[in-house]
């Protein structure tokens, strides 16, 4: 299949101008083709990193949890870690992402409503993503260090920008914005890193809609309480 991938590759970028619409259509599908397979790669990588962690987890699993052979996951990713970053960098987009167009002239009371919300959500549905980056953290970030102290941190930087401006206008009072982040981050991952714990205490097998609902609303209400928003 490597081959063939390839090759469909090369037809995608080997076309000349005498034929525009075959080359466009076979670059589209060449496209479609390498998204799917490093979707593929990926999520069978976050399982495996997730029962395995870094160093347990081989790419001969990660290939076998994908169904496709060894050789086509070198063909996108040439190492474990590249392999082991990429699921990183769609963790932290899907965290980051949904806080990441919030401005000055952004409602506080809906913008961190709508952030919380959209976190123990992603708890719910992608707690294997959570357990990774809390592992990685734990272990010290030998892979991403040099992330936490530049991307991120400047990521913080920017946000806190936002949030220091709500308090000048007095929508909000004057909090540490990244100790604010920290917070919500810890509560709202924690029914992801901490299910267990809190399926325990609930006295749940599995926990519901309305557990993470309740969640929501009791993060929620805590941090706008705390931080003198006034919702709607």
């Amino acid at each position: 299949m490597t081959e063939d991938v390839r090759r469909s590759e090369a037809l995608g970028d080997t076309q000349n101008g005498d034929n525009g619409g075959t080359a466009t259509k076979n670059s589209s599908k060449t496209g479609q083709i390498r998204a799917r397979n490093k979707a593929r790669i990926i999520a069978a990588a976050e399982e495996v990193f997730a029962a395995k962690g870094y160093e347990g987890a081989t790419t001969a699993e990660i290939a076998l949890k994908a169904a496709l052979p060894k050789a086509n996951v070198h063909y996108y990713f040439s190492t474990k870690e590249a392999i082991y970053r990429a699921v990183i960098d769609n963790i932290l987009d899907l965290w980051l992402e949904p806080f990441q167009r919030i401005t000055e002239n952004d409602d506080p009371a809906e913008a961190l409503s709508t952030y919380i919300r959209t976190k123990v959500m992603l708890s719910r549905d992608r707690p294997l993503a959570s357990r990774i980056y809390a592992n990685e953290i734990i272990r010290g970030a030998p892979i991403l260090a040099d992330y936490l102290g530049s991307d991120l941190r400047e990521w913080v930087a920017e946000k806190s920008c936002v949030l220091r401006g709500w308090a000048k206008k007095g929508l909000m009072d004057p909090v540490e914005p990244a100790h604010l982040l920290f917070l919500i981050w810890a509560s709202t991952q924690h029914y992801a890193d901490f299910q267990v714990q809190a399926k325990a205490v609930l006295h749940h097998r599995d926990l519901t809609e309305d557990d993470f609902e309740t969640a929501v609303q009791t993060i929620t209400r805590i941090v706008l309480k705390g931080c003198g928003v006034k919702a709607d």
